[in-house]
C-alpha cells in the first residue's frame, strides 16, 4: 500500500559524504517507521538506521558502526526519509535499501517489514 524508491547512490571517493533518498507514494510516510537496512556480498542484511513513526520523527537506532557518521531524517511533506552518510569507508561498500512498517516503532529484523524499495548501490573507495 506503500511504493518506495532509493535514489543518491553511486561511486564515493573515501570520506565523501552523499546523502540516500527513499521517496514514497501510495499513502501518507509519516504513518510508518522507516528502517535503512544494508547488504554485502556474501554478507548478512543489517540494520543501519531506524526513524519512527510520527510527525516528529525521532530517531529509533542508529548501528554502532556507523553511529557518529550517519544520519536519518523526514521531511512528511515530501514522503521522504533520508540518510545523510559522512566520512564513508571502503567497508561502508553495500546495497542500501530502506523498509517501512505501519505504525509499528518496535523492531529491526528485515522479516518484520513487507514495504521495500529495489536498493541503491553505494561503493566507496580508497
Amino acid at each position: 500500500q506503500v511504493q518506495l524508491v532509493e535514489s543518491g547512490g553511486g561511486l564515493v571517493q573515501a570520506g565523501g559524504s552523499p546523502r540516500l533518498s527513499c521517496a514514497a507514494s501510495g499513502r501518507t510516510f509519516s504513518s510508518y517507521a522507516v528502517v535503512w537496512f544494508r547488504q554485502a556480498p556474501g554478507k548478512e542484511r543489517e540494520a543501519v538506521a531506524a526513524i519512527r513513526w510520527s510527525w516528529s520523527g525521532g530517531n529509533l537506532y542508529t548501528a554502532d558502526s556507523v553511529k557518529g557518521r550517519f544520519t536519518i531524517s523526514r521531511d512528511n511533506a515530501k514522503n521522504t526519509v533520508y540518510l545523510q552518510m559522512n566520512s564513508l569507508r571502503p567497508e561502508d561498500t553495500a546495497v542500501y535499501y530502506c523498509a517501512a512498517r505501519y505504525r509499528n516503532n518496535g523492531g529491526y529484523d528485515p522479516n518484520d517489514y513487507d514495504y521495500w524499495g529495489q536498493g541503491t548501490q553505494v561503493t566507496v573507495s580508497s
